[in-house]
């Protein structure tokens, strides 16, 4: 193939595009297959000679879609969306048309310049002060794990970097039990371990204790560990829970210690200033990561990083040999710095084009109407004789449950099956619920109103 070629399957790949979102409602939200049955219509070999492009796009259409759990549903109301606008599809065409590697400014310096406005830019549309920088990231997972690795090294006084961890004090992170697991793969990555996270305990309202983190931190300082940072929680994955952001970051700063707020989902919300309550407090923290891709239309993957001073990051991620300088420009961004990737892609273009594409009041009408659809599924959910509201909605993510783990799991199984909607399932206080969350970019009023009805129905 070559780019005469590239340009006839572009325009044929833009038709099927279109066709598949064209036709999403009419298919099955998850793909109703058995593991193993994609790979077995795949060849065991690689093949020695060229293909033709036509077969080549033919066996995509035979075998891909069938087989996918499909994302972009406009009735995906599991996990968190990983949302595709148009505008973001469309950039990211340009992006991998262009497929330029923004490591440093020079490599691409539109690259670098781009996504320092779309930082400037978020910043302002999430009501942050104009203190704030930022950087982008492949995942939350990622932006958290750079953060503890900041955290460990500050703990350290940068010793960690060339000496490694023996001898070294031993360290202690704080979170609830209502952080993403991607805090607990940080603090094992880091060399820090899961057993000095520590998880601290919440109250009625799944909100970190402030006097619990404080007594945390100050025990473990008689006991001779060596505090590192607080990680807080802006609309957990299980259930939605917030933490008392302005509360424990005051406990944090009174303690000297550094303090990340994942906000990976909700953080998107906060472009509503209705909203921004849920994190009073969160212009304290050093470092906030939320994801675009979850909630804005920014095709995955994009993740933001906002940091209160980017230099200690910079100070534990970066790393600059010879052969990464740039000849006479010593003060200029080299975001690879700010990261743990060298090497990374142009995901500001897409940033740039669904803000300008939807505006940001198109972007909160969206998420004004996500929140008020799953109040109204909540509602009508709880009306059905059986169903019992376990978690009352946390922006547009609720929970519910019949009367044993054994009947919720199995009319999840039964709605996954059905395949007209989909829904996870999660734990909360003991008990097996299923989590309902309205976000995907195109869905629409009577497609969250198909979530009652399909229970109403499967019971």
């Amino acid at each position: 193939m070559d780019h005469d070629d590239l340009r006839h399957w572009s325009k044929r790949a833009a038709d099927w595009a279109h066709d598949y979102h064209s036709t999403l409602r009419d298919r099955p939200v998850r793909a109703p297959l058995t593991p193993g049955s994609i790979a077995a219509q795949l060849p065991e070999n690689p093949p020695e000679n060229p293909e033709a492009a036509e077969a080549i796009f033919a066996d995509f259409e035979r075998i891909i879609p069938p087989g996918l759990t499909h994302w972009q549903h406009p009735r995906f109301f599991a996990y968190f969306p990983a949302n595709a606008s148009p505008a973001s599809m469309l950039a990211e065409q340009l992006a991998n048309a262009i497929a330029a590697q923004g490591m440093l400014w020079q490599t691409s310096p539109a690259v670098t310049e781009l996504e320092q406005v779309m930082m400037r830019w978020l910043t302002q549309a999430l009501g942050l002060p104009d203190g704030f920088t930022g950087t982008i990231h492949d995942s939350a997972t990622t932006a958290t794990l750079s953060a503890v690795l900041t955290m460990r090294e500050r703990a350290l006084g940068w010793r960690g970097l060339e000496k490694g961890l023996a001898s070294q004090p031993r360290l202690r992170l704080y979170a609830s039990a209502e952080t993403h697991s991607s805090v607990d793969k940080a603090a094992r990555i880091a060399g820090i371990g899961q057993e000095n996270l520590v998880k601290i305990h919440t109250d009625a309202h799944l909100s970190m204790k402030p006097g619990a983190l404080a007594g945390a931190i100050a025990a473990d300082r008689a006991a001779g560990f060596q505090p590192a940072g607080v990680i807080l929680c802006a609309g957990g994955t299980s259930v939605g829970a917030f933490d008392r952001i302005a509360d424990c970051i005051a406990i944090a700063k009174g303690a000297n210690l550094p303090v990340h707020v994942d906000a990976a989902w909700a953080g998107s919300a906060m472009i509503c200033p209705e909203f921004r309550d849920l994190w009073t407090g969160v212009d304290g923290a050093d470092s906030i990561v939320f994801n675009p891709h979850k909630w804005l239309g920014a095709q995955f993957d994009c993740a933001v990083q906002f940091l209160a001073d980017p230099a200690p990051q910079i100070r534990t991620l970066g790393l600059r040999p010879t052969y990464l300088e740039t000849a006479g420009r010593d003060e200029i961004t080299n975001f690879n710095e700010w990261t743990v990737p060298l090497g990374r892609r142009f995901r500001a273009l897409k940033l740039w084009f669904t803000l300008r594409a939807y505006g940001l009041s198109g972007l909160r009408d969206r998420i004004r109407n996500h929140v008020v659809w799953a109040r109204e599924a909540r509602d009508a959910l709880a009306r059905l004789p059986g169903v019992t509201i376990t978690t009352e909605p946390s922006l547009s993510l609720f929970t519910f449950a019949l009367g044993s783990d054994a009947e919720t799991e199995g009319l999840l199984h039964r709605i996954n099956d059905d395949g007209r909607i989909y829904l996870t399932q999660t734990r909360h206080a003991g008990r097996y619920v299923i989590r309902v969350q309205v976000g995907q970019f195109d869905c629409t009023q009577d497609d969250v109103a198909m979530i009652p009805q399909v229970v109403a129905e499967l019971m």
